[in-house]
């Protein structure tokens, strides 16, 4: 069969076998959405997602192509007839989704989608046609027009009511293609942004964190600060909006999470050129939520704790303790979102150490002890949390910043990451004692104390205060010593 050419080999061929299994069951198959858009503006995905509609039993057909292709099969919407097959290949991992038509035809469904640039359509079988393909695409939108013009316009005025969850997704299409938003369509979403509130928190997460995947969330995240939108999905920072007069600060506590994300986006890109940094922040904690846009997220929210805190005492403001109540704040945000439970531990200790790079930086010399308590406490987001904190320092302004501290925050940043790397590259530690041997040598029952002892020896090994099992044991004689 003839190709047009314009997907990768291996897409087309997986596109070949849909359609092959389409004709044998006579059944006319529209390929849809993002798949033509995404080709159309040339930028196709590492592992691509491809949206098929069909006037009618699209269940049954994506239950037929995952036997095919032994692929993975879910029901994603029995009541709308939506299902999802998943093919992994040895390079790629392809989401295959398919959808009973939004009315009885086509021409109906592409007039009930969101957005003009997601309303082409191709009958599957003229991409293996003679015709070109431009020739052969269904747009009755006018999509490509708004591609070529870098625009996202709502199909139709009452399509924020169909679906308030467009709204967020009119900014995070704004975002991910580097479009603007159209006049009509921004005001419209403007006017209706309270219906945000009635859309399922698990849908919200998922365009939330679409945005923040985009090189420049830090822009999407100001348009919906600005447009009061951004204070549906979290109303913490309505507080955070307040001014407090605070030397270290000309903006307020969200101007000030803004910026942050702006320098945390420029500090991630430039990282991730190094292959392990880029490895570890592109590591998934679930499927399409990167640890890069967790630690995004908190770029934004790492202050989060600050209005709850703000206290003036002898003239002086102070948000003493913010950290703490933040990591509090962050967790029931991240159960709202429905985030996994890695997500939320992962998103809570960041918040809950963003300070503590900082104050390591003030101390005249870095020492043994605290190093080691820095990455007892951070754990895997150690990297996180550092870079965090180098936006953190970078977006504080004022004149009690001094040059000499930043210049040794900067420095001290880049130490510690590159020893967390190689790290990773060292042999562990094998403890000097366990349980079993304190309470045989020490006379000790089980107890608290025990892991206390442990841990405390844990210490003393790692900064080379003992090194047998013999200056172990001594140590925790001295420990529990009355």
């Amino acid at each position: 069969m003839k190709n047009s050419g314009t997907f990768p080999p291996e897409t087309l061929s997986l596109l070949e076998e849909v359609y092959r299994l389409s004709q044998k069951n006579n059944i006319r198959l529209f390929l849809v959405g993002g798949a033509l858009r995404d080709l159309l503006a040339r930028r196709l995905k590492d592992n691509p997602d491809l949206d098929f509609c069909l006037r009618t039993q699209a269940i049954a057909f994506a239950r037929a192509v995952a036997k095919k292709m032994s692929a993975g099969f879910v029901i994603l919407d029995k009541e709308h007839g939506c299902a999802r097959v998943v093919k992994k290949t040895a390079h790629k991992t392809y989401t295959l989704d398919f959808t009973d038509f939004k009315g009885s035809t086509l021409e109906e469904d592409l007039r009930n989608r969101d957005f003009t640039i997601n309303s082409i359509a191709l009958e599957l079988k003229e991409l293996f046609g003679k015709k070109p393909f431009s020739a052969s695409l269904i747009d009755p939108h006018a999509g490509k027009k708004d591609l070529a013009q870098r625009l996202i316009r709502m199909i139709t005025p009452v399509g924020f009511d169909d679906d308030p969850l467009r709204i967020l997704r009119a900014f995070s299409f704004a975002s991910l293609f580097d479009f603007a938003i159209e006049k009509k369509t921004l005001a419209a979403a403007v006017r209706r942004k309270r219906r945000l509130g009635s859309v399922a928190k698990e849908r919200i997460r998922d365009e939330l964190f679409r945005a923040l995947s985009a090189q420049k969330s830090f822009e999407c995240m100001q348009q919906l600060a600005r447009h009061g939108i951004l204070e549906i999905v979290f109303p913490e920072i309505k507080a955070m909006q307040r001014p407090f007069k605070r030397p270290f600060h000309r903006l307020d506590v969200f101007g000030h999470s803004l910026l942050t994300l702006k320098y945390l986006e420029a500090i991630i890109a430039h990282s991730a050129r190094n292959e392990e940094a880029g490895k570890y922040l592109q590591e998934e904690f679930s499927a399409g939520r990167p640890r890069a846009s967790l630690v995004k997220l908190i770029g934004l929210l790492h202050d989060i704790g600050k209005p709850r805190t703000f206290r003036v005492e002898k003239g002086k403001v102070s948000f003493h303790g913010h950290e703490r109540v933040g990591a509090a704040m962050i967790e029931e945000i991240g159960s709202r979102l429905k985030l996994s439970n890695a997500e939320v531990r992962a998103i809570k200790q960041m918040t809950f150490c963003h300070l503590r790079p900082g104050y390591l930086a003030t101390n005249p010399v870095l020492t043994k002890r605290a190093k080691f308590r820095f990455f007892r406490d951070a754990g895997n987001e150690a990297v996180s949390i550092l870079l965090i904190s180098l936006a953190d320092q970078r977006a504080t302004h004022g004149y009690r910043t001094v040059e000499v501290t930043r210049a040794r925050h900067e420095r001290l940043i880049r130490r510690l990451v590159a020893e967390y790397f190689a790290s990773l590259h060292q042999k562990k530690q094998l403890p000097l004692v366990n349980g079993n041997i304190l309470m045989k040598r020490l006379g000790l029952t089980p107890s608290p104390l025990i892991g206390t002892l442990l841990a405390q020896l844990r210490e003393l090994q790692a900064i080379g205060k003992i090194k047998t099992t013999q200056d172990a044991l001594k140590a925790a004689a001295k420990i529990i010593a009355p």
